[in-house]
């Protein structure tokens, strides 16, 4: 697996934004700011709420298939390594993480069973998507923490997978849970969120290291960032967090994971959560608090370092 240096671009966008002339400039500059030699497309798949069964995936609220082929197409025309991560998020807010039912089936409550044949077809559509168009990695979904104990559906899932998709397979599980996964030998790739405090990332990397080492995988961090709010950098992954607009705080978050992430051969890349479909202005910059990086101290940490790695 070729070291990746990427960024997840647009996710979760609706029906429309990718065929933007806008998207295409975007991530045409993205490359060429950021030296970048990867992109994640990370389509939606909409659940009611954490309890529900079904997902929807064919609705306006979820980027076209032809806008989604079209923009593949151009980012391999870029040179760039291009990866599908089919993502579900609940129309409620409830973090995706905490979609959960009963582990036995009870009669008139949601079960694992549908939720997982739903799941399932909409992992499929995106696998036959990505042999299509020559993706590089298709990641079967992302942060579903819950739903990781039942491992027999997932070894399910990764098999009906490869037989659309025929490339690297990875799921991207969720920070602090990368050794509770025991079904990481039936995927090709490991992958986590790594949204690591500043100050911790050596002890994190030891702990994730022993993960590796056990399953004998390459690993890479398929999701990773810091917003650009006072505070953050001590608690990357709480994107409620408040406060004033702190460039200085995001870009001393990634010069931290970079110094400590380096020291480690294992680690076979990075994909920074995230990079937009439009880009801003320069005062919009100054002023976004959000994860981006477009127009902001960080962006310099991070083209410094990949232009080493």
């Amino acid at each position: 697996m070729k070291y990746i240096k990427g960024f997840t671009f647009a996710p979760f966008c609706e029906r429309g934004v990718l065929a933007k002339e806008s998207s295409y400039q975007s991530l045409k500059v993205m490359q060429e700011t950021t030296g970048c030699n990867t992109v994640i497309f990370a389509p939606v798949g909409w659940q009611e709420t954490a309890h529900s069964e079904t997902i929807d995936f064919e609705s306006d609220a979820t980027c076209g298939d032809e806008e989604l082929c079209s923009m593949i197409s151009f980012a391999k025309e870029l040179g760039l390594i291009v990866g599908i991560k089919p993502t579900v998020n609940c129309k409620d807010g409830t973090w995706r993480a905490h979609v959960n039912f009963f582990d036995e089936d009870v009669p008139c409550e949601p079960k694992w069973c549908n939720w997982f044949a739903s799941y399932t077809k909409f992992q499929l559509h995106y696998a036959k998507l990505a042999q299509k168009m020559g993706c590089d990695i298709f990641i079967a979904g992302c942060e579903m923490v819950m739903s990781e104990r039942r491992e027999e559906e997932w070894r399910r899932l990764i098999s009906d997978i490869r037989q659309e998709y025929k490339g690297l397979v990875s799921y991207n599980t969720d920070k602090y849970q990368e050794h509770n996964v025991k079904w990481w030998d039936c995927v090709d790739v490991i992958s986590s969120s790594g949204y690591y405090p500043i100050d911790d990332w050596k002890g994190q990397l030891e702990r994730i290291e022993k993960v590796v080492k056990k399953f004998d995988k390459p690993f890479f961090f398929a999701e990773m960032g810091c917003m650009s709010v006072e505070g953050s950098s001590s608690v990357p992954n709480d994107w409620y967090m408040t406060g004033e607009a702190d460039q200085t705080d995001q870009a001393e978050w990634f010069q931290a994971m970079f110094e400590e992430v380096e020291k480690n051969t294992w680690v076979g890349g990075l994909a920074i959560w995230s990079w937009s479909d439009t880009l801003f202005e320069n005062q919009e910059a100054q002023a976004d608090k959000g994860y981006e990086i477009y127009g902001k101290k960080a962006l310099e940490v991070v083209r410094e370092h990949f232009s080493r790695l």
